[in-house]
């Protein structure tokens, strides 16, 4: 049975975040939350993309609410700029959308050396959520969301090679950064819980849609994605329905991981999604979240 989106009363006076809200999911969940009547911030890296996205939403919902803030998450003094700037203006934070990402079909790294993927997915997501989490109501209603993918369930961390320029297998990196998000995700529930905090930190994969992550393929990979798209891909739209529901329902609990069921989870009806057994290992998680700060050199005080 699908599962459904049922909002009972407006969601005005609540504040969101969306990262890489200008495009694609990131793009699809900021109509959706703007439509209940959430303030949506749109975090972007590319200013003039946001204003022109935020324009296209208010054509189609003219009362939306929206503000715009610059965000690369691949630079960490970014990340702190925009929490500042955030807390400046805003006194709380209800809802964080950690969505926006990088797929490299290339050796690429952030101005720190860290791989670009890594710093950008994971790393710099985890340190979003440190500067932010203390503005936020602790109750039930407050949720951050990490988006991981299918691409977790073939990876590991490679502690030892983060750029897994010795890695086997053919996306490694992008593979491990997802597979961080969504053990992240699951550290955090565990922290959340263990400090009796009330916000709910939850997990989604969106499936396979065309995002704009894949504009980096060679010309035979992006022919042969165009050919299977249609077989294996579904629209951004429904792509964003994983995380509007964990973020708008009654229903869901910390810990969770919902995304598309069918096809292997490339898409399909909503429901609670497979992850690997390596994902489930709580002492990788602790080493990971170590990691992350040793990387970011914040402290996450929780």
């Amino acid at each position: 049975m699908a599962l459904e989106i049922k909002i009972t009363q407006t969601q005005k006076g609540r504040i969101a975040i969306v990262t890489g809200a200008n495009n694609g999911i990131g793009f699809e969940t900021t109509k959706g939350l703007a439509k209940v009547g959430y303030k949506v911030i749109m975090a972007c890296r590319n200013i003039e993309k946001a204003f022109s996205a935020r324009d296209r939403i208010l054509k189609e919902i003219p009362n939306a609410d929206l503000d715009i803030f610059q965000l690369d998450l691949s630079d960490l003094e970014s990340v702190k700029e925009f929490a500042q700037g955030f807390s400046k203006k805003y006194k709380k934070l209800n809802v964080l959308v950690n969505n926006a990402g990088v797929m490299t079909y290339s050796d690429q790294k952030n101005g720190e050396g860290i791989e670009l993927q890594f710093a950008t997915n994971h790393l710099g997501h985890f340190a979003l959520t440190s500067l932010l989490i203390d503005i936020m109501p602790n109750d039930e209603q407050s949720r951050i969301i990490s988006y991981s993918s299918v691409a977790h369930k073939s990876a590991s961390i490679h502690f030892d090679d983060i750029e897994c320029k010795n890695a086997k297998g053919y996306g490694a990196a992008y593979g491990q950064s997802k597979l961080a998000c969504l053990m992240f995700g699951d550290e955090l529930n565990r922290r959340l819980k263990k400090s009796e905090s009330k916000i709910l930190s939850l997990s989604v994969h969106p499936g396979v849609s065309d995002t704009g992550l894949f504009n980096d393929m060679s010309w035979i990979q992006s022919f042969l994605f165009k050919v299977l798209g249609s077989f294996i891909t579904h629209s951004n739209e429904k792509a964003a329905i994983p995380a509007l529901y964990v973020v708008l329902s009654n229903d869901v609990r910390g810990g969770d991981y919902y995304g598309p069921t069918g096809m292997g989870g490339l898409k399909g009806k909503l429901g609670v999604s497979k992850r690997s057994e390596y994902s489930k290992d709580e002492l990788i998680a602790k080493k990971l979240w170590d990691l992350s700060e040793e990387l970011s050199r914040i402290e996450f005080n929780l």
